[in-house]
């Protein structure tokens, strides 16, 4: 099975008629990319001879990678070689009609293969030009290659994760490279919107430094006066959290006083919830080694989803399911965030669809990601190759 890039097919979205080069590889950038895409944008991954590196990943399906296949999702495939004078070239013929460029190779490479912003401004000022990159495009770091649990740790974010007084532990799922993908997204669609007035493009910088550290605004405070390590953990206390249950591990958030009250009145504990020494979040966390084990006796009369159906609306908390559960989960289906995609080599699989929704464009229907250089001829010759 093989897919021509044609038109989209379904509604518009916001950025159909918008046509993005994806020379990106791993997840910051590619998905990024893909949000693009969910939202009209034609994309065309541009990939060298041996692939983008996220193919080689460890999986469990035979014929491709499933963070490659997830994260390339309504993508136009092809391959070329940008060491090679002929490949260069119908790059450039894509630039000349190209909205946006996207890549992530550190600073001074773009340079070298001669794709760096001003090189290519020269033959479309139009273009919105987006690096991803590690540290950014300046100082001691810049040309260091980044990954995510690396700026993680580097961060702070691993420390702050971890047990007190245990060691750091890494936040699994690759937080950091998908947040700078929802940075890519909304930075390049602000460029797209500025160079209606301008009618000129410009160079859009995203690091995953900066991603990690804009997840943590809420910590990156320092007053004037405080010593160097002050209290910085957002957690509210052992309250809110991760509980075991009869069967099944439940979380609750119990921040507010009404949920406070809901969660103590649920669990037959309503003489805690008059207490004083209690009655706010602070007080609740200075004497979680007194209510914690209360709350989990109280919770080992049932099932973390006998627990759910208890706690209703009145209590934030949901039971620890996997992530296979969500491909039928009620709500995930009533959202359509699930579709079946038809791929030239796993045949059908279910996967997320999209991640922002518009009522008025909504935006055309998903496809599977490419397999390595599925339409390189197709688009050579849509560009007269």
């Amino acid at each position: 099975m093989s897919f021509a890039p044609t038109e989209r097919k379904g509604p518009m979205g916001p950025l159909s008629g918008v046509r993005v080069l994806d020379l990106s590889a791993y997840i910051a950038g590619p998905y990024g990319c893909s949000l693009l895409a969910d939202q009209g944008a034609e994309v065309i991954k541009v990939e060298p001879p041996v692939g983008d590196n996220l193919r080689k990943y460890p999986s469990t399906l035979e014929a491709e990678s499933r963070a490659f296949v997830g994260v390339n999702r309504s993508k136009w495939g092809m391959v070329l070689d940008l060491k090679q004078e002929a490949d260069h070239a119908v790059l450039m013929r894509l630039v000349r009609d190209a909205d946006v460029l996207v890549h992530n190779f550190r600073p001074g490479v773009p340079e070298r293969l001669g794709i760096g912003f001003e090189q290519l401004a020269l033959i479309n000022p139009r273009l919105v030009y987006c690096s991803v990159t590690g540290y950014g495009g300046k100082g001691p770091l810049k040309a260091k290659a980044g990954y995510d649990q690396v700026l993680q740790t580097m961060t702070g974010m691993c420390s702050m994760q971890g047990k007190a007084g245990g060691p750091p532990e890494i936040l699994y799922g690759s937080v950091v490279d998908y947040y700078a993908s929802a940075l890519v997204a909304g930075g390049v669609a602000s460029a797209l919107y500025e160079r209606e007035k301008s009618g000129l493009g410009q160079h859009v910088g995203v690091s995953l430094l900066r991603a990690a550290l804009t997840m943590q605004s809420a910590r990156l405070i320092w007053a004037e006066g405080e010593p160097r390590e002050v209290g910085r953990d957002m957690r509210s206390g052992g309250i809110t959290g991760i509980h075991p249950t009869k069967s099944g591990y439940i979380y609750l958030s119990a921040n507010t006083q009404h949920f406070w009250a809901a969660l103590c009145a649920k669990t037959g504990l309503a003489e805690i919830a008059a207490n004083e020494r209690y009655d706010s979040v602070r007080k609740r966390a200075q004497h979680k080694d007194e209510l914690v084990p209360k709350l989990r006796e109280a919770l080992a009369a049932h099932t973390a989803l006998e627990w759910e159906s208890i706690f209703g609306e009145e209590v934030p908390c949901a039971a620890a399911r996997t992530v296979e559960d969500m491909f039928d989960n009620p709500q995930v289906q009533a959202e359509a965030m699930i579709a079946t995609f038809e791929h030239p080599t796993l045949g059908s699989y279910r996967g997320f669809t999209r991640a922002v929704e518009f009522d008025r464009t909504p935006g055309p229907e998903p496809f599977a990601a490419p397999v390595l250089g599925q339409h390189t001829e197709a688009l050579k010759t849509r560009v007269g190759q």
